[in-house]
């Protein structure tokens, strides 16, 4: 859309267009899209046929058998979805290159991943995060208020986030109706989310992977040529000033539409900068752990690794990848501001309003319109895709990852003796009822556009994380915590967290130029500080009330936390006492007698979601512990280890660097 599209001549707005111009409908664009479809679909299926479905296992942990390449490049996809491509390029856009700081932290938290979390989720044989804190701590209260949460977090903060921008790309480049374009993106995820485990999500993610990093790789280089190289693109984004400032009795402040001076540091002033360094650092941190150390899409992809020496080469991959959103992303939406800065940078909420459908600005538009604007034919294609996959990448995640913890830690409970089967069944139904709330949330969405997409993100996940990222690092690394010190860390920390989110979004954190009437307490205390605050305030709870209770012997820990990590002895688990199923229940799932030729519909059903009507063959105790080793073997060739630790050391380096140089 051009700017006349959106205000006349003479700077008065005009009505809005009455059509959006189509700007992807010839046939080479349209080839790559369907392409791309036909790879992804093809790449599931060959992951449906070659791994086991047929078990939990199979379908959630991909039988333990994935290898470090897939990993890394499934964790990156996963944390990268189109939310990071268009609220990355819009903060960038708006406020520089401070944005990109949030995915340089990740570097230091994908290693402390890999070396000090992962060792104990594996030792501890858990498929979900809320089932380590059941082991850790025993009893179901915590189990089940991790699994709510982390499930209404996926729901505010993933898949809002991913509809929202997804969204928002859809419009500018193709100008469907969003409910038909979201129906159809939902349908195909689901198609072999439903259909393939987590296996099919692996592999489709690393097929995703590829197609992100190219295609952004040559977008990129478009921005660039068109600016004329980095020296004068940072001279130019200094001096996007849109043209018009004014409309009737409004003039926009001056601060509301001038670049940032400090907008191409990463470390900015401590009380006054929009992200403050202690914040970037020691906040950001904390919610870097929470996510990445914590979070069941994360951890999910590390615990599908055969070896420990993978886990670590997948995270070490994803480390490195993880420096390229700062120029994939982050540069071309502060290019975009430069190519189009009345759109971009709009100062007026009249005219904003008349670009983007918001008053308060258009910065989220960053990286679409430098999509359909600069690439060509067949090209612009390829970068749709790259946005579809991003979406559909970080969606089978979210499905995946949430329909375990609804399969084991909720349904599960209710339904004690379900068979194999009937827990296969109940993951798959209730993706299909996550995909009906996404749909369901589009129109609030549509509304919640006020604000930057990646500071909304950041801000609920500072308010609902750090409690869960206290307990977890007391429960691993302080074998004293017990369960009514993390119980009550849990549920005091989240009041607190929820008091200051829904206290913010009442008042409204207004805008630049009509800032909101929030009080200071409230709003006036930085996101990432708060964080912080609320993290120590977790903390001193889970500890000062595991100190005034009974602890946990000993042998209830065994492999459950760092100290006791290689104990050999036998743990008791804390739940043991509880009602297992017996063998005379398994016996009776079993019908006695021959069993009739299933008919052809049944077959292709039994394949199409990896089941079969033959019982299960029974094990002897031995194969079974041999089956469980494996499950929770952490050992590493001598060789490997030290490979992947001189690995973690060079990107730790490379992560100091980093910060260093752009400081």
């Amino acid at each position: 859309m051009s700017t006349t599209d959106a205000w006349g001549s003479d700077g008065v707005p005009t009505t809005a267009p009455p059509g959006r111009k189509i700007l992807i409908n010839n046939p080479a664009d349209i080839s790559v899209i369907v392409i791309y479809f036909v790879v992804v679909l093809a790449v599931g299926i060959w992951a449906m046929v070659r791994t086991s479905r047929g078990t939990v296992g199979g379908f959630f942990l991909a039988g333990r058998s994935m290898v470090w390449w897939p990993i890394g490049a499934s964790l990156f996809a996963s944390n990268i979805g189109s939310g990071h491509f268009v609220g990355l390029a819009g903060t960038g856009a708006a406020a520089g290159i401070a944005t990109g700081g949030f995915e340089w932290n990740a570097l230091v938290a994908v290693i402390i991943l890999g070396w000090l979390f992962v060792p104990i989720y594996i030792k501890a044989g858990v498929v979900t995060m809320p089932e380590y804190l059941k082991k850790r701590f025993g009893g179901q209260r915590i189990q089940i208020y991790l699994s709510l949460l982390s499930l209404i977090l996926y729901i505010f903060t993933k898949i809002s986030a991913d509809m929202f921008s997804g969204a928002i790309f859809i419009r500018e480049a193709l100008g469907l109706n969003i409910y038909i374009a979201v129906v159809a993106l939902l349908a195909i995820t689901a198609l072999y989310t439903v259909t393939g485990g987590l296996a099919a999500v692996i592999y489709t993610d690393t097929l995703q992977t590829i197609i992100m990093v190219v295609g952004s790789f040559i977008l990129m280089g478009f921005a660039f040529n068109e600016v004329g190289g980095y020296e004068n693109f940072k001279e130019k984004y200094m001096n996007a000033i849109p043209s018009i400032i004014s409309f009737g009795n409004f003039t926009a402040k001056e601060a509301c539409y001038t670049p940032r001076q400090d907008a191409f540091h990463i470390f900015r002033d401590p009380i006054t900068g929009d992200l403050p360094w202690p914040g970037l650092i020691f906040g950001l941190t904390v919610l870097a752990t929470w996510y990445w150390c914590t979070d069941q899409v994360i951890v999910q992809r590390c615990l599908s690794a055969k070896s420990m020496s993978h886990v670590k080469a997948g995270c070490i991959l994803c480390g490195y990848l993880k420096l390229l959103p700062m120029f994939l992303m982050v540069f071309p939406g502060m290019v975009s501001r430069i190519l189009y800065t009345d759109e971009i940078a709009c100062a007026v909420p009249e005219l904003c309003s008349k670009i983007c459908d918001t008053p308060v600005g258009c910065t989220n538009v960053a990286y679409p319109k430098l999509v359909v604007n600069l690439m060509p034919n067949g090209l612009r294609g390829l970068m749709l895709s790259v946005m579809l996959a991003s979406l559909m990448s970080s969606l089978t995640s979210i499905f995946n990852s949430a329909s375990t913890l609804f399969t084991m830690d909720i349904y599960a409970k209710v339904r004690t003796h379900a068979t194999e089967r009937e827990l296969m069944i109940a993951g798959r139904v209730f993706i299909l009822f996550l995909i009906g709330i996404s749909i369901a949330w589009i129109p609030i969405i549509q509304t919640a556009q006020s604000g930057q997409l990646f500071d909304y993100i950041q801000s609920i996940t500072s308010y609902l994380g750090p409690p869960i990222a206290a307990v977890f690092i007391l429960a691993v690394f302080y074998k004293r915590v017990n369960e009514q010190g993390a119980f009550w860390g849990l549920v005091i920390g989240l009041a607190i967290g929820l008091s200051r989110m829904i206290a913010e979004f009442a008042f409204g954190t207004g805008t630049c130029s009509e800032p909101g009437n929030c009080p200071y307490i409230i709003c006036g205390i930085h996101y990432l500080y708060f964080a912080l605050i609320l993290f120590g305030i977790s903390l001193i709870l889970v500890l000062t009330v595991s100190w005034m209770t009974k602890p946990i012997d000993d042998v209830h820990l065994y492999r459950l936390c760092w100290s006791l990590r290689n104990s050999k002895e036998e743990r008791i688990d804390l739940d043991a006492d509880e009602k297992q199923p017996s063998k005379e229940d398994e016996i009776m799932d079993v019908e006695e007698g021959p069993k009739p030729d299933p008919s052809c519909w049944r077959k292709a059903y039994n394949w199409f979601c990896g089941f079969d009507d033959n019982p299960a063959p029974q094990l002897s105790e031995e194969e079974l512990q041999a089956i469980q080793n494996k499950l929770t073997d952490t050992s590493e060739v001598p060789l490997w280890r030290t490979i992947v630790n001189i690995n973690a050391i060079i990107l730790l380096s490379v992560a100091v660097f980093f910060h260093g140089f752009f400081a």
